[in-house]
């Protein structure tokens, strides 16, 4: 039977038609539970902005916050799917911590075929990532931490001696590459024992890997964008744009695994725990099973003791892919976040540069008595403290917490219960510059966190870590690094604004991490 050009148009605008209601369906289920928020469009939902690169996620969900001021929460739509922005701090302490066990997990995990490093400890759902976030803490204990201190001070000294080299030149230097090599020196020989040589070689293999995952070239941001907004396309392109950087993590940490196994080393960090429960993950996690809350479960649920029962004997296949995710998200982490902060410290001490003589001097006080930086007197540095403080709010690495709900859920103090599988959003950077909150945010003012300011502030209106059981593993880690680092270049260095300076702080509209267009440029002179 021909089909004419009328039938051929029916069954087209028929097509049209079914498809456009897929695609606006749920729009109207945040109307339904009477949570106002933006109008969401076809295809993009709230996020077109985003994902067209026009804006940082970070700067589009805190114009989703000042949009419903007086809101405690808004309702927006990734493309169809909806998302709870959450605002009010006491809704934010029962998602966090108080009903934990309601929200257990991010939401973030993809297949393992799409995307084999997503199973880490940052993605993992609760019943995998429970045992080992137990097993991987005791790496960043304090008393782990003080062990290791030396080594960081090691990195450190080598920092100092680095900067001392290339200040000769006279040149302004971009201080997030600076930073970046330091701080990769000191993940490296802290967490998996190797020397990754960032400050002593211009071509170090593990800064060029670190510096090509974390770019905002068009291979990263596709991988990002289709991996977090279409994961069935992302399965398809992912061969084009699999960044090669991440094989030479790979066969690095494999060989140090095997020259470790082959002559007897142990240096009792990262890698060893990982190793130890690759070896032996049934007896650990049987171990740890005996040990858990059963507060952090399903509390008054019929099903927490089933799901107790299947914990306590669930056994993590420690496949070297598993093994491999959970150094290659460390390393990550950990150089990446800790090199943003230092260097955003750097260009606000830049900035103001009362403040940094005012850190100087404190620097040189504890240096005159101890001789060298301990890992006593670091936590002595008062004024330090605020400035790493103030940074991290200002500039909070993690612009964003991510949750999901896997109960129905009703919010303490409201009429509103989401169901099962709902995504939470809790837009830290829009918090953090929130005039309600903070007086005049976009200054930078260490004093905010004087004692006296420190204990009138709802504690969720501060989450440069996260909160509850999901916070960072590795904050000590970082706070010391990250404190060392900038009290070294402090005490023999002056950092000022030049030319190249990036004034006013423009954020990157594809930065993974909140970084300024044109990176952080300063003039480092000796003092």
């Amino acid at each position: 039977m021909d089909i004419g050009i009328s039938e051929l148009l029916a069954g087209l605008g028929i097509l049209f038609l079914y498809l456009y209601y897929r695609l606006t369906a749920n729009f109207h289920f945040w109307e339904k539970y009477n949570v106002k928020g933006p109008k969401p469009m076809l295809i993009f939902g709230n996020f077109k902005d985003f994902i067209l690169g026009r804006i940082n996620i970070a700067l589009l969900l805190k114009k989703y916050y000042d949009d419903y001021k007086s809101e405690p929460y808004v309702g927006i739509y990734d493309r169809s799917s909806p998302i709870l922005i959450l605002k009010d701090a006491d809704l934010i302490k029962d998602v966090l911590i108080k009903d934990f066990n309601h929200f257990p997990d991010r939401g973030l995990l993809g297949k393992e075929s799409q995307d084999p490093f997503s199973q880490n400890l940052l993605n993992l759902e609760y019943a995998r990532w429970r045992p080992l976030r137990t097993n991987l803490s005791p790496v960043f204990s304090s008393g782990k931490l003080k062990d290791m201190f030396y080594l960081i001070a090691e990195c450190a000294q080598n920092f100092e001696n680095y900067i001392s080299e290339i200040i000769i030149k006279g040149e302004p230097v971009e201080c997030r590459e600076l930073t970046a090599k330091y701080t990769t020196d000191a993940i490296g020989v802290c967490a998996f024992g190797l020397n990754m040589n960032a400050l002593g070689d211009e071509n170090s293999g593990f800064r060029k890997s670190g510096r090509d995952l974390m770019d905002n070239n068009f291979k990263n941001i596709a991988r990002r964008m289709f991996r977090e907004w279409f994961p069935r396309l992302y399965a398809l392109i992912r061969p084009l744009v699999y960044n090669k950087a991440v094989d030479f993590f790979v066969d690095s940490l494999k060989e140090t695994m095997e020259y470790r196994k082959k002559n007897n080393v142990r240096r009792n960090d990262f890698v060893d725990l990982l190793m130890d429960l690759k070896e032996q993950p049934k007896e650990k996690l049987n171990n740890i099973g005996m040990n858990w809350n059963i507060d952090i479960l399903f509390t008054n649920s019929c099903i927490c003791y089933i799901v107790l029962i299947l914990m306590v004997f669930f056994i993590v296949e420690m496949t070297d892919l598993l093994v491999t995710s959970q150094a290659f998200i460390f390393f990550l982490a950990g150089f990446e976040t800790s090199s943003t902060t230092i260097s955003n410290a750097l260009y606000e001490l830049a900035l103001h540069p009362l403040y940094q003589d005012k850190l100087r001097q404190e620097i040189r006080e504890v240096l005159a008595k101890d001789g060298k930086f301990t890992y006593d007197n670091i936590k002595t540095l008062k004024y330090l403290d605020k400035v790493v403080k103030e940074t991290l709010r200002k500039y909070p690495p993690g612009s964003l917490l991510r949750r999901i709900s896997v109960t129905p859920y009703t919010f303490a103090g409201n009429n509103l219960t989401i169901p099962k599988h709902t995504k939470i959003i809790i837009p830290v950077w829009a918090i953090h510059r929130d005039p309600d909150i903070w007086s005049d945010p976009d200054a930078f003012d260490p004093e905010r966190f004087n004692d006296v300011n420190a204990t009138t502030r709802h504690p969720m209106n501060y989450l440069p870590f996260g909160d509850g059981p999901h916070n960072c593993i590795g904050l000590r880690f970082a706070n010391y690094q990250t404190k060392i680092g900038i009290a070294t270049l402090i005490n023999k260095f002056k950092v000022n604004v030049c030319d190249k300076t990036c004034i006013p702080y423009i954020v990157h509209p594809r930065a993974f991490i909140p970084t300024p267009v044109g990176g952080i440029h300063l003039k480092i002179t000796t003092c």
